[in-house]
């Protein structure tokens, strides 16, 4: 699973048209682990789970592939995202309430047991980053019809068979985990929203952008809640011990909040980043950190 740890590292995009993924996911592209007959990436588990596809994971490989393939490598990475587009479309199903998902088929371990199958609003937001630039690459109409469906997912309401999630104060959140009180996991939300940012830039519209927007206020809203004063949190969920974040999520915050800044200008996002890079280089906060990340996993897992 050494997969999911590549080190975040921002990319080299066009944030005013359809381009290069945001993030670089150049190990991921070269995952050589396990793969099935047509070339997808399988992870492994081990244990009762074992060898299992994930949408996030054939996604972010696809996309890592999309970036090589831009930047003037072997057509053998063009191929390869194709693929990954091409086992989306395949694999786009209903959950119970009729929405189009991408389902994990295996049972997993997150505070509350998610039962296969089970569905992420991350994994929803980056499988349409796959399909609008496949898209666009191909103007296969195929990938089309899957993103509109998949659209639909962040206009409904998790309780109805969505990922979108109103709170009390009115704000959306996509929630990457679909679990009863909802956790707010920042990654997931970030990642998820960008793949309406890919829809709304190349195909200018105006709704998606809104709804884009409106995701945006709520981090930027949040984002200190986020904040432990010496590192960032994964979650805020609501536990009495919280849930802060492992060296390498505390990272990929910091990268995604550069690239959120870039991409909308709030100054917030620059200030956390700036705020939470600090906690990195602090050789006492990383040390409390892992203290008390150990002490959580004691309480909770």
């Amino acid at each position: 699973l050494s997969f999911w740890h590549e080190e975040p590292k921002r990319n080299n995009y066009n944030k005013n048209e359809l381009s290069q993924y945001y993030m670089v996911f150049s190990k991921k592209a070269d995952y050589k682990d396990i793969l099935d007959h047509l070339g997808v990436p399988l992870l492994n588990y081990h244990g009762v789970i074992g060898k299992q596809y994930n949408p996030i994971a054939i996604s972010q490989w696809g996309l890592g592939n999309y970036n090589k393939w831009k930047n003037g490598k072997d057509e053998k990475y063009y191929d390869k995202f194709i693929i990954s587009a091409d086992w989306l479309v395949e694999n786009l199903k209903k959950n119970s309430h009729g929405i189009y998902v991408w389902m994990h088929e295996f049972d997993f371990e997150y505070r509350d047991l998610l039962e296969s199958p089970w569905y992420s609003g991350l994994a929803q937001g980056q499988g349409l980053s796959v399909l609008v630039r496949a898209y666009k690459e191909t103007q296969n109409d195929a990938y089309l019809i899957v993103m509109k469906k998949i659209l639909i997912s962040f206009k409904t309401d998790v309780k109805d068979g969505g990922v979108n999630y109103k709170d009390n104060e009115s704000n959306l959140w996509i929630e990457e985990y679909i679990v009863n009180p909802p956790t707010h996991i920042l990654n997931g939300f970030i990642w998820g929203m960008w793949g309406l940012r890919d829809y709304y830039i190349y195909f200018n519209d105006k709704e998606i952008k809104k709804i884009f927007n409106k995701y945006s206020e709520t981090i930027s809203k949040n984002l200190g809640k986020y904040d432990l004063g010496y590192w960032s949190r994964y979650e805020i969920s609501g536990t009495f011990l919280p849930m802060i974040a492992s060296k390498f999520y505390h990272k990929l915050h910091i990268c995604q909040l550069k690239i959120m800044f870039d991409l909308t200008k709030e100054k917030k996002y620059k200030y956390y980043s700036d705020k939470w890079e600090n906690y990195l280089n602090n050789r006492f906060f990383n040390l409390i950190a892992l203290f008390n990340k150990i002490i959580f996993k004691v309480f909770y897992y």
